[in-house]
């Protein structure tokens, strides 16, 4: 008998019931794949808007809960936050015009004057700036730096540019470099780089905070047509 006959009669067919189970299991794992990311998204969602709506009834009086008012017995997810938005709103609108700006400078002094909470307010207050205000954006900058050690590579944020005493103390210039650990990237370490060490990437921070997150197996597309 030649090798070619043998080869055929090795290499035989799939049966047809083995090619519908594989081609079943296919779909299961793309309807895997599809349904878990939005039903998990979905999920968690709709439990931190439940956990807000129950935060918000705890501290706001009942006359003024919006449940309070509808014509039937239910309890409405989002109501609850909806109060809260409007509620910062206002208080936004009050505290631009010259009575509010009076106000939150009085506050503002008599927190000044309390040993400890001043501190952590005053820190407070710069960490929510710089995330809302428009004239400095934090993290703009996803860096590839070498840590601990040559040829051992971590990925970071630049938070900012080194100034002060830090900067003063270190020649050339330097970045603020966080770097986070994997997967909880809001826990890390902050180190100060010269920036010639650095390698500048071109993703943006929410591709480096998947790449983070997801322990380097979401690689952003632009790393992908790099390789």
């Amino acid at each position: 008998m030649s090798k070619r006959k043998q080869k055929k009669i090795t290499e035989k067919k799939p049966s047809l019931i083995a090619r519908f189970l594989g081609r079943l299991k296919t779909y299961f794992f793309t309807g895997i794949l599809v349904t878990a990311p939005i039903g998990i998204t979905f999920y968690l969602s709709y439990n931190l808007i439940i956990y807000i709506d129950k935060w918000s009834n705890a501290i706001i009086p009942p006359k003024f809960r919006l449940n309070e008012y509808l014509p039937f017995d239910m309890e409405i997810p989002g109501l609850g936050l909806m109060v809260i938005i409007i509620a910062l709103i206002l208080i936004g609108m009050f505290t631009t015009g010259y009575v509010g700006r009076f106000f939150v400078r009085l506050g503002e002094k008599i927190v000044s004057k309390m040993p400890f909470i001043s501190s952590i307010y005053t820190l407070l207050k710069q960490v929510f700036e710089t995330f809302f205000s428009g004239k400095k954006q934090s993290f703009n900058q996803v860096v590839l730096l070498e840590y601990p050690r040559k040829d051992i590579w971590v990925i970071g944020f630049v938070s900012a540019e080194t100034s002060g005493e830090i900067g003063q103390q270190i020649s050339g210039k330097v970045l603020n470099v966080f770097v986070p650990t994997t997967p909880n990237p809001t826990s890390g370490f902050l180190v100060f780089v010269p920036e010639s060490e650095v390698i500048k990437l071109d993703m943006s921070v929410e591709e480096g905070l998947k790449l983070v997150i997801s322990c380097g197996i979401v690689i952003p597309e632009k790393s992908e047509k790099r390789v």
